[in-house]
């Protein structure tokens, strides 16, 4: 989580900290805060997840998920424009 928003060298920075996803300060200071706001990892099925995917990484906005519930949480990859001419949309 704090690699990939924070590090540019992170293989995944581009769709963290490179759209600005942060984490908070708080998490930031001491893992102590995080398990205090979040808890330990209550199970190997769960990661950390973000209810609105273009918040930070901050109380209030992460839960611990499964894989089911992060799909359905996730941001909207749009295809490329199957009709670039725009000869479908009259």
């Amino acid at each position: 989580m704090i690699q990939r928003c924070t590090n540019p060298k992170h293989d995944n920075y581009a769709q963290y900290g490179g759209r600005g996803i942060t984490v908070c300060q708080r998490w930031l200071a001491s893992i102590e805060n995080f398990i205090a706001d979040l808890g330990e990892r209550p199970s190997l099925n769960l990661t950390l997840d973000r209810e609105d995917p273009n918040g930070n990484y901050e109380p209030g906005n992460c839960v611990w998920a499964n894989k089911a519930q992060q799909s359905i949480n996730r941001r909207q990859h749009h295809e490329p424009d199957a009709d670039p001419d725009g000869l479908n949309n009259f």
